[in-house]
């Protein structure tokens, strides 16, 4: 059996099964591995592109009172972005400048999770850190200008990150600490968390498929080829598990940028 970035090393059972790891997940497809190697994963995303391009593209063009499935389908990801993500968390007065950037992200993200388990594709985009990092910056940069904005100045943004009235030899702690927070760790944790999960859940169904095919393949006895075909069931209930994950990593993602939005058009930020 053959997994996307996953070629099984067992091989007649002599060298014995070999986890699935990070590894499996880098599969350069031109340029070997120089620094501009292009990836499955870069491949994977400029395809999702196009594909979500045409979809909502063909769809906005072809809009009817009496909507199609392909209709409904947009209106309902839509609706659930703005009332559920943009309106409910950002507020009705400044939303809906941001709802193009949250709706985005959203489909992005889900779209390329899906892929993780769609056969021929089988790979999770997210996986690789740098596309989440991508659009971790993209979120920030929205954030940052915006309450940079809100505050007229970035001097008076930085001021605004220590809450008034606290003792001088505090002031330059939380300062730090602060500092830290908008800048580092809250970054860091958004794409690590979207990142950390898809390659966790990809790389248990690694597991679960490729254990089974060797065991299927190799197993010296009855029990362990039955515990082969119990693996591979096991990878079936995990698939649908990880599509579950997979939609709450891209809502968590949209809400948590939601949220750092909402805290920069806040007026007691």
């Amino acid at each position: 059996m053959h997994i996307a970035g996953v070629v099984p090393a067992a091989g007649g059972g002599e060298g014995g099964f070999q986890t699935p790891g990070v590894a499996n997940f880098w599969w350069p497809l031109i340029g070997g591995d120089s620094p501009w190697t292009f990836t499955r994963p870069a491949l994977v995303l400029l395809i999702s592109v196009g594909i979500l391009a045409w979809f909502f593209v063909g769809t906005s063009s072809k809009l009817s009172v009496v909507p199609s499935r392909r209709q409904f389908l947009v209106e309902g990801t839509y609706n659930f972005v703005r009332n559920t993500i943009g309106r409910d968390i950002i507020g009705s007065k400044d939303f809906l400048q941001f709802l193009p950037l949250l709706f985005t992200l959203f489909t992005l993200i889900l779209l390329n999770n899906v892929f993780g388990i769609v056969p021929f594709v089988q790979f999770p985009t997210m996986s690789r850190l740098g596309i989440p990092l991508v659009l971790t910056l993209i979120v920030y940069i929205t954030y940052h200008t915006v309450a940079i904005r809100r505050k007229h100045g970035v001097l008076a943004y930085f001021k605004s990150l220590v809450p008034p009235g606290l003792p001088g030899w505090l002031k330059p702690i939380l300062f730090v600490l602060e500092f830290l927070t908008y800048f580092v760790i809250r970054p860091l944790t958004l794409a690590l968390r979207l990142m950390g999960n898809m390659l966790a859940g990809h790389l248990m169904l690694l597991v679960f498929i490729l254990g089974g095919e060797y065991l299927l393949l190799h197993g010296g006895n009855l029990f362990l080829k039955f515990s082969g075909v119990l693996s591979f069931g096991f990878s079936i209930g995990m698939t649908f598990f990880e599509l579950l994950i997979e939609f709450l990593q891209a809502f968590i993602f949209t809400l948590l940028a939601a949220l750092y939005i909402a805290d920069a058009v806040s007026e007691h930020h």
